[in-house]
C-alpha cells in the first residue's frame, strides 16, 4: 500500500519548490510552468500532480486551459511546524546571549 504524500514530502524536492515560487506570483498553465525548466513537460507534470495531491496547488479550468494556483492555506501546516522549532532556537539564542553578556562583564 502506497503511503499518501504529505506537504513535507512535496516541498522536499527543489523542482517542486521552484514551481511553488512561480505560482506564488501568478496562476499558470502546465506548459507555462514547464517552460521555466530544463526538464520534459511530462516530468514537470508529475511534479505538479504531486503538489496537487497534497493540495499545495489548486487547479482551475478556464475554457480549454487548466491553471494552477498556489494554495497558501495548505502551506500553513508547514509554517506551524517550523514555528515550534523557531521558538525553541530563539530561546536557546537568548540564553546564549545572556551567558555571553555575563562572562563579558566578568560576573
Amino acid at each position: 500500500m502506497e503511503a499518501r504524500r504529505d506537504v513535507f514530502q512535496a516541498i522536499a524536492d527543489p523542482t517542486r519548490r521552484a514551481i511553488l515560487s512561480l505560482l506564488a506570483f501568478q496562476a499558470m498553465t502546465p506548459g507555462a510552468i514547464a517552460s521555466n525548466f530544463d526538464a520534459t513537460r511530462q516530468t514537470i507534470s508529475k511534479h505538479i500532480q504531486i503538489l496537487a495531491e497534497c493540495e499545495i496547488v489548486l487547479q482551475e479550468q478556464k475554457g480549454r486551459e487548466i491553471y494552477y494556483h498556489f494554495n497558501p492555506i495548505k502551506m500553513k501546516e508547514v509554517s506551524d511546524w517550523v514555528q515550534q522549532y523557531q521558538q525553541f532556537w530563539e530561546q536557546k539564542f537568548d540564553s546564549l546571549e545572556h551567558y555571553l553578556a555575563k562572562i563579558q562583564s566578568g560576573k
